[in-house]
């Protein structure tokens, strides 16, 4: 009798287990580390610097693509802090925006430096900014980067201030949303938050540095400009985050200092953004990963800690994934699918640990029926990567 069938029947079936265990751990490292610092997150942070008694100087950097609709009234907000405003200057870096826009700017007091080129990045208008203030030989102690849809508290600068005070040289400010009109805003921000807790809050109160979002955040001054002239790609966030792990330096969150930033409405909007942070964590990744044996032998854990998460799919693709493996092997092999909905469980009570309450609403309940859009969405993007890392995809703000 030939028993080459069935013995070719269990090497399938041994090849098989090995392909499920083999990404079975892939997807158990990224939910346990999500998990893990879901959990750091759940309890309270006090980071309440003490009152300085030196006032900063800062200089507030606005980069400003075709941002007409939005950019008056956020600069126009801002200069209503409880800080001095001979402490402070505002900085827009005016790209493609109306003489008209740029002129009202200047009545509110702020200096408008105008982008003459056509292409450039943000990266490229804080680094016109810095020349500038270089150049005209501006002192400054501290800067502070925001999008051109930010609004902020009028105690912004002056808890920054107290921070900056007390040793802080980098600090992520704790961006929330400020509009959560449609259901993709509302996943925009839930998403937000869970990255608040997961990246920034549980990260700090394990001693690891916090994430850069890209605004709400702020730098001693001479650490950001030898920092943002080395910057060479879209992504400023990501770059200054290696930068400044590379040399060690630690970056603070402030969860109680609050930066109001305006959340996608569209599925469209989404898929576009997505695309450009997909984009600028991979090609950081692949620039950074460079220095991690560097890393290891110096004991930078902050610095091999960020290229781990970089590592990671993104938080929808994981969710959408574990359910798909789940329900497969559900049909096929009910016995290993046990694990992965075990898995599935616990990436679920890592959402619920991130979620603040606050969010938790019947607004919620109805967003969660477009998480199968967003996951397809996101699924797609990975396939226009290579485009994304050439052209400058802009977010349009309508508030």
């Amino acid at each position: 009798m030939d028993y080459s069938f069935f013995t070719n029947i269990e090497n399938g079936e041994y090849i098989f287990r090995i392909i499920d265990s083999v990404f079975f751990l892939i997807f158990a490292i990224s939910v346990c580390y999500l998990f893990i610092f879901a959990i750091m997150s759940t309890g309270k942070q006090k980071n309440n610097y003490p009152k300085a008694s030196k006032q900063y100087k800062f200089a507030i950097l606005f980069p400003a693509y075709k941002e007409d609709k939005v950019i008056i009234n956020s600069v126009k907000s801002f200069f209503k802090q409880n800080y001095p405003q001979d402490k402070y200057d505002v900085f827009v870096i005016s790209a493609e925006m109306e003489d008209h826009t740029n002129q009202q700017l200047k009545d509110l007091s702020a200096k408008v430096l105008v982008l003459e080129n056509v292409y450039h990045t943000k990266t490229e208008a804080l680094q016109r900014a810095i020349n500038h203030i270089d150049s005209n030989k501006l002192i400054y102690d501290v800067v502070v980067v925001l999008d051109a849809d930010n609004l902020v508290d009028p105690n912004f600068l002056e808890e920054l201030n107290n921070a900056f005070y007390s040793g802080c040289s980098a600090v992520q400010t704790h961006r929330v949303a400020k509009n959560t009109n449609t259901s993709i805003a509302v996943l925009d921000a839930v998403s937000e938050e869970m990255n608040n807790s997961i990246f920034r809050k549980g990260h700090t109160r394990l001693g690891f540095s916090s994430g850069l979002i890209g605004s709400g955040m702020a730098f001693e001054y001479e650490l950001f400009k030898n920092c943002i002239l080395q910057a060479k790609h879209i992504g400023v966030d990501k770059q200054l985050e290696m930068l400044l792990l590379k040399q060690n330096v630690y970056i603070e969150y402030l969860s109680q200092v609050y930066t109001y930033d305006e959340k996608v409405k569209k599925s469209s909007q989404f898929y576009n953004q997505r695309r450009r942070w997909l984009s600028t964590q991979i090609q950081n990744l692949f620039w950074g990963i460079t220095s991690l044996p560097k890393a290891i032998l110096a004991g930078n854990w902050d610095y091999c800690n960020k290229l781990l998460q970089w590592m990671m799919p993104p938080r929808v693709i994981l969710f959408g994934l574990l359910i798909l493996i789940g329900i497969f092997l559900s049909l096929t092999n009910f016995y290993l699918s046990i694990k992965w909905w075990g898995l599935f469980c616990i990436l679920c009570i890592t959402f619920a640990l991130a979620i603040p309450d606050s969010l938790v609403n019947k607004r919620l309940v109805r967003a969660i029926f477009y998480i199968p859009i967003l996951f397809l969405l996101m699924f797609f993007n990975h396939f226009r990567l290579a485009k994304a890392n050439k052209e400058f995809i802009h977010t349009e703000h309508d508030e």
